[in-house]
């Protein structure tokens, strides 16, 4: 969430600066230099990534929050972005350069923020934020877990994903009605899939759209051969899987589809 308190857009201001401390300590700093901060506010965490030794950007839709920050962060000012960032193409500015994602997210765009991170995987090796805990539990979660599911899988695909601390209500003004939770995302070394992207995004989401379901039922789409039906892996549900059975399960698809 932002550190605003500006309820029609699901955001709240951050009272507690240890907390701020603790997500902006959250990031290694290692393999890039700039860090984009996603809706600074009046700058709580702001102030504590411009301490580290990273070239700090922020943007901010918000036009009373962007006058704010110039006005009391001058060294700032030549990096405020005033933009929507899932509108915004991050190369106007950084260039094709590596740069770490970091913020308190708003809730209702939290899971679109990290959907364009996979977008643009290949220039954010590191992302960490505060989420509504659910949703920080599940992009963490592993499979057998009840919350695991289409954003945990295709979030682990590319990344590590860590579940850091739980953040309270009445740290905020006013308190949302939910804990939140700040995570961490890592690269992993090897993010490219073996399979097609596109086949597994499609796999992964067709599975879980009917989760109580069988694969060998919820992926009927893919017109299977009996052969394929019959391989033990599609008498299990999706929950069941980990990431790399999902990989498998798309290049035995595709490879059916091949035949």
């Amino acid at each position: 969430m932002s550190v605003r308190a500006k309820k029609h857009l699901g955001q709240h201001f951050l009272k507690d600066e240890s907390i701020a401390i603790k997500i902006a300590e959250s990031l290694s700093l290692k393999g890039y230099k700039n860090v984009l901060e996603i809706g600074p506010g009046m700058g709580v965490l702001t102030k504590y990534l411009l301490e580290k030794e990273c070239k700090t950007y922020v943007i901010e839709i918000d036009s009373e929050a962007v006058e704010y920050l110039q006005a009391n962060y001058l060294n700032l000012a030549p990096r405020i972005i005033e933009k929507d960032f899932l509108k915004y193409d991050l190369n106007e500015i950084f260039k094709g350069e590596p740069l770490a994602i970091i913020g308190n997210f708003p809730y209702n765009i939290s899971t679109q923020i990290v959907f364009k991170t996979l977008e643009l995987r290949d220039q954010i090796p590191e992302f960490s934020g505060m989420f509504q805990k659910e949703v920080a539990k599940r992009i963490c979660s592993s499979e057998g877990s009840k919350v695991y599911g289409i954003l945990s899988v295709l979030t682990q695909a590319f990344y590590n994903a860590e579940y850091l601390f739980t953040v309270p209500p009445d740290v905020f003004d006013p308190p949302p009605k939910v804990d939140s939770g700040v995570m961490r995302l890592t690269r992993k070394e090897n993010f490219s899939l073996p399979c097609n992207e596109k086949t597994f995004f499609k796999v992964v989401k067709t599975a879980f759209q009917q989760r109580r379901k069988t694969l060998r039922n919820s992926l009927k789409i893919f017109n299977l051969s009996d052969s394929l039906r019959a391989n033990v892996i599609f008498g299990k549900r999706p929950e069941q899987l980990n990431v790399e059975e999902f990989i498998n399960l798309t290049l035995l698809i595709e490879n059916d589809a091949n035949e």
